[in-house]
């Protein structure tokens, strides 16, 4: 006689991996209050060497940090770069397409939208005015929170404690290499661009390759992220499209600088250092 009953579905997990994601959604459940490695261990139910050993891990790849200034984890920036492909059709790119597509189209070069996290930079939107024939990074690309035009677009509206903390540190990458740096240039590009907004960039980073970068302000008129308008323009078109760049930060910075400033709130933390790595 066959036995017609149903055998139950086994489910095989491995078992380093379960803990890690258990681990992940844990501190998710904290936003950005940092959870010690005991509130961790009580809650996920493992032992507290194995949890030490998958959030170091987990803090290598950038998937977990330590909280710089209080003693537990959170969640770390890299989750973005792993999400970068959702991020295309997230309702944040859904908010910011329509301003930054037609910035693309009609300046004929690439446009991406950056946020700010910790003393990283991210790409999480990119549109391109003239396909093929561009300068692009892909979603999630990131390079130091001082690199290049939208280094300077978002330094020049730091608070001033945390500008001048800022460039205390030993590499700072406005010019590309940190041995390029020039504090007094760098001031007066500061200047300029809180007054009109965005800043010009000419071939420092990568020679006969331009930029234009304005800075998006969250509620506070702090910066959480940029808008930046790279290519092969002349700097006649450079200084036309400059205004249309601050023209479209300041659209998105009333419509969407709310949803990012979770980006400022829960990971940027001060800037009191930065990465030592070059972008």
């Amino acid at each position: 006689m066959n036995d017609n009953k149903e055998q139950p579905h086994k489910i095989y997990k491995v078992p380093a991996v379960d803990q890690a994601i258990r681990l992940m959604l844990c501190l998710a459940e904290s936003g950005s209050n940092p959870k010690s490695l005991t509130e961790i261990c009580q809650e996920v139910g493992i032992h507290r060497s194995k949890a030490f050993s998958i959030l170091n891990t987990l803090n290598e790849y950038g998937f977990v940090k330590k909280n710089p200034h209080r003693r537990g984890y959170i969640l770390g920036p890299g989750l973005l770069t792993l999400t970068g492909k959702m991020l295309e059709s997230f309702r944040l790119s859904r908010l910011v397409e329509p301003v930054l597509d037609e910035l693309a189209k009609k300046a004929g070069a690439t446009v991406a939208l950056g946020v700010i996290s910790d003393d990283k930079t991210y790409v999480v939107a990119q549109y391109e005015g003239a396909p093929g024939i561009g300068i692009s990074s892909p979603i999630g690309y990131v390079t130091p929170i001082t690199y290049g035009a939208h280094g300077k677009a978002i330094a020049a509206f730091l608070p001033e404690d945390e500008l001048s903390e800022l460039l205390k540190n030993k590499k700072l990458f406005f010019y590309g290499s940190p041995a390029k740096f020039n504090k007094t240039k760098l001031m007066q590009e500061l200047a300029q661009c809180r007054r009109k907004g965005y800043v010009l960039e000419f071939g420092d980073i990568q020679p006969g390759v331009n930029a234009i970068a304005a800075p998006v302000l969250d509620q506070n008129n702090k910066p959480v992220g940029y808008v930046s308008i790279v290519g092969f323009f002349t700097r006649e078109v450079a200084q036309r499209l400059g205004p249309m760049a601050a023209n479209a930060v300041r659209i998105i910075s009333k419509e969407a600088g709310h949803f990012i400033f979770w980006q400022r709130a829960n990971n940027r933390g001060n800037f009191t250092k930065t990465s030592d790595d070059n972008p």
